[in-house]
């Protein structure tokens, strides 16, 4: 066989960590129909397929209410302002989830405070929290990382006599259950991302604040447009942060899919589980029905396996290869390494395999073949 033969065979069966276009294939028709129907009507900002995907997703998640907004970041940011937090407020959350609710927090004039999390779920760690909390602490921004849910009860019991809200980012969790409840209905408000690979992904940005509280619903929707509750008159100051039309509908028809897609994923993160003998797999813990946005699995020879991996046509990520109390952005905190040692560990263990519902069965088993064999030695 030829080099040039190898690197065709490679090519041919490569195994990306998302796929969209198997996503697409599978609900072309229904996609299709509510793209063109949008584009018919002639209204694609805050029409009727915008008003229908917040009534539904509200519902979805056993929400009162659902503001659309235009991407997971502003619906941290415009969730939190909803809430009261503002400039000199402190905000405590984790390190190991990316950037971008960091600079949520920070867009919304608040400090981030970092806390260190559980190492089986990587979730914020409810017994370090009360350490973390000072007289201006105003809320808990708390992640559902890689969908498994953090333990929001362990979280209220902390903060809930002390008056501080809870914010739940719901980026990577749409649709998973803590003690048989909704993420997106646990605290003060939640903010979910639509960003395409998401387990709910538009065909664009898009975001989404729920809440059970009609004030901060109402606080978010002024927010989102300028202030305006009435057309050109500004009750407050606001920013232009709209979900528009066309990535409602789209929304819309992946959302009557949601729960069976979750499902297939958690059929893969089955596989998976059984097929990696020697590796350390995603903990589910008793109270969590996750639904696996990311299969992340930790080995101390992270970034050989992964290149083993490439050579053999399979994609795979890192999330997060830098904590955000490392980034030279946060800087201006004061924290250096050793600061959060279980966040640091995972930072340079943890690999993200394939992972999506139209996945091939055949495939999970092949890249569980081929990490196990390297787990191993062999």
């Amino acid at each position: 066989m030829t080099a040039e033969t190898t690197t065709t065979t490679v090519a041919a069966t490569r195994i990306p960590v998302f796929d969209l276009k198997a996503q697409y294939a599978a609900l072309k028709d229904e996609l299709d129909q509510a793209a063109l129907g949008v584009l018919a009507s002639g209204w694609f900002i805050q029409g009727a397929e915008h008003a229908a995907f917040e009534r539904e997703f509200a519902a979805y998640c056993e929400a009162e209410h659902a503001v659309g907004v235009a991407n997971g970041t502003d619906a941290i940011r415009i969730g939190l302002a909803a809430l009261g937090v503002g400039p000199g407020d402190e905000v405590v959350t984790v390190a190991n989830v990316g950037m971008p609710p960091v600079v949520a927090v920070k867009e919304a004039g608040a400090v981030p405070v970092f806390v260190d999390v559980d190492p089986a779920t990587r979730n914020l760690d409810p017994s370090k929290l009360a350490a973390a909390l000072t007289p201006k602490t105003r809320a808990v921004l708390a992640v559902h990382l890689f969908g498994h849910p953090v333990d929001v009860d362990a979280i209220l019991d902390v903060i809930r006599p002390r008056g501080i809200k809870l914010l739940e980012d719901c980026a990577q969790a749409h649709g998973a259950r803590y003690k048989a409840r909704r993420v997106g209905s646990l605290g003060d408000a939640a903010a979910f991302s639509f960003y395409p690979t998401k387990n709910l992904g538009a065909y664009g940005d898009g975001g989404c604040l729920t809440t059970n509280d009609a004030d901060v619903a109402d606080r978010a929707r002024l927010l989102r447009g300028y202030g305006w509750r009435q057309r050109y008159l500004s009750e407050s100051h606001g920013v232009n942060s709209r979900l528009d039309e066309l990535q409602a509908a789209i929304l819309r028809v992946k959302l009557r899919h949601l729960d069976a897609a979750n499902e297939e994923r958690r059929r893969r993160a089955a596989l998976y589980d059984e097929a990696l003998k020697g590796v350390a797999v995603p903990a589910t813990l008793p109270w969590a029905e996750p639904v696996y946005h990311l299969y992340v699995v930790e080995t101390d020879g992270r970034d050989e396996l992964k290149a083993a991996l490439a050579a053999a046509g399979v994609g795979s990520d890192v999330h997060y290869p830098l904590p955000s109390h490392l980034q030279p952005a946060c800087a201006d905190l004061g924290l250096s390494k050793g600061a959060l040692p279980v966040t640091e560990r995972l930072a340079d263990r943890v690999l993200s395999l394939p992972m999506y519902p139209e996945l091939p069965l055949e495939h999970v088993e092949r890249v569980a073949a081929i990490v196990s064999r390297l787990a191993q030695g062999r």
